[in-house]
């Protein structure tokens, strides 16, 4: 599983959900009828007025999606994607939005999906973590992304996703100290985990057998690291496609290596890119960030197709929420507030449908109105890609049967849009 994370909350009214009816009710007030006693954030008990579409929206391939102007290249692979524009979530604000997409709760510590893929699943490479975090750089991005977000919570913390710097060494210490040699290093390894064995034989503790682990992990990536961030290899048409340049931190980068680190086996692979939160400015908001995410992510769809990867990786393209249909701030650079009734994101690969839209919001883009999707849907359909029945997987915590996809009742895989 790839999944491109848009922190901030992307407007789904200027990205992949257009709203004709919004669009002519622009500068008028939102009806009472739709918004009475609603969960809003900073527009709590201010005059709410329609903000139209800042931007045109293209029918895009043979499959007619309406796609964002702003996003020209994801237009051009409409046939590859399917678009769900009924996604829910029950967080309003960015860190426990955050927290419930990747984790299905809202209390903090627990598994974040990456986690839960490793424990069904574990990991086809033994020289790079089976779960992997970037976070690309660049865009006057300042949103913090807390390292909760890949935790593992109450499973066994060798299923921890690892943070991989976008820029400089990915991880620290990947090289070895001046005067120090590999098999210098190999003799501190051994002298470790004999001392952890003997512990380990007394207490027989997990979290020590995975300290072992862990070390001989961090002794492998001293060289398989290395090795994956260089660039050397890939062909000028692939960094054109993308629109990467080695070493620079961007999403374009970090999407490149989010191919490279599937081509070696890595099971779960997260890209954060923030600057989504646009309160002010929505409509150049919108447009400069999308400059910035576009054209890397159909490049890694088309990239995977290419290579016949497709097939058999899961690409999820979306944000913590969306926006509402209401302005926020007065003057001529309006933005939206953050929203959660309604909201879009696209999905590719791993046996999903393309060309295929699923559910709706109202006219004003408000309220999921059809084949309302949630958190956990999605969560569901992600592990039914992955061949893991969400109601058979879980983890005993406390007494209880943990599961990602909690233990409310109604959870379902989206069935149509898969292949």
């Amino acid at each position: 599983v790839i999944f491109l994370c848009m922190a901030g909350g992307p407007s789904h009214l200027e990205t992949l959900d257009y709203k004709p009816t919004l669009a002519k009710m622009h500068g008028q007030p939102m009806p009472e009828s739709i918004t009475k006693g609603q969960p809003i954030a900073q527009l709590q008990g201010k005059a709410l007025k329609c903000l139209g579409p800042q931007w045109d929206f293209i029918k895009q391939g043979k499959s007619g999606q309406e796609i964002s102007s702003q996003l020209p290249f994801i237009g051009k692979m409409a046939d590859d994607i399917a678009i769900v524009r009924s996604m829910t979530t029950k967080q309003i604000n960015h860190d426990p939005a955050h927290t419930f997409m990747n984790s299905g709760t809202q209390i903090s510590g627990r598994p974040c999906m990456g986690s839960w893929i490793q424990y069904g699943l574990g990991s086809e490479t033994k020289d790079l973590p089976g779960f992997v975090v970037l976070t690309s750089v660049g865009g006057g991005q300042s949103q913090p992304i807390a390292s909760r977000q890949w935790h593992s919570g109450f499973l066994p913390s060798k299923y921890q996703g690892v943070h991989f710097h976008s820029k400089g060494d990915p991880v620290l210490y990947v090289g070895n100290p001046k005067g120090v040699g590999r098999k210098d290093q190999r003799q501190v390894i051994d002298a470790v985990k004999g001392l952890n064995s003997i512990r380990n034989g007394l207490a027989d503790d997990p979290e020590i057998a995975t300290k072992i682990s862990q070390y001989e992990m961090a002794f492998r990536m001293q060289a398989s690291v290395p090795e994956l961030v260089d660039l050397k290899g890939e062909s000028k048409d692939t960094l054109e496609m993308y629109g990467a340049k080695p070493g620079d931190g961007s999403f374009a980068s970090n999407c490149l290596l989010a191919r490279r680190l599937a081509e070696r086996g890595v099971r779960f692979i997260q890209l954060y890119h923030r600057g989504w939160d646009h309160h002010g400015g929505v409509k150049n908001g919108v447009a400069g960030t999308a400059k910035l995410v576009d054209r890397a992510s159909w490049a890694l769809v088309q990239d995977l197709k290419q290579r016949g990867m497709l097939d058999d990786t899961l690409v999820i393209w979306g944000g913590e929420f969306g926006r509402t249909p209401m302005s926020q701030g007065g003057g001529n650079n309006p933005g939206r507030d953050h929203h959660i009734k309604g909201f879009s994101l696209w999905m590719a690969g791993g046996g999903i449908k393309g060309g295929v839209t699923h559910g709706a919001t109202d006219d004003f883009g408000y309220n999921a109105a059809k084949d309302v999707v949630t958190v956990h849907d999605l969560h569901a359909t992600m592990l039914h890609q992955l061949g893991i029945d969400h109601q058979k997987f879980s983890y005993k915590f406390q007494g209880l049967d943990m599961r990602l996809t909690g233990v409310e009742p109604g959870v379902k895989v989206i069935k149509n849009i898969l292949s």
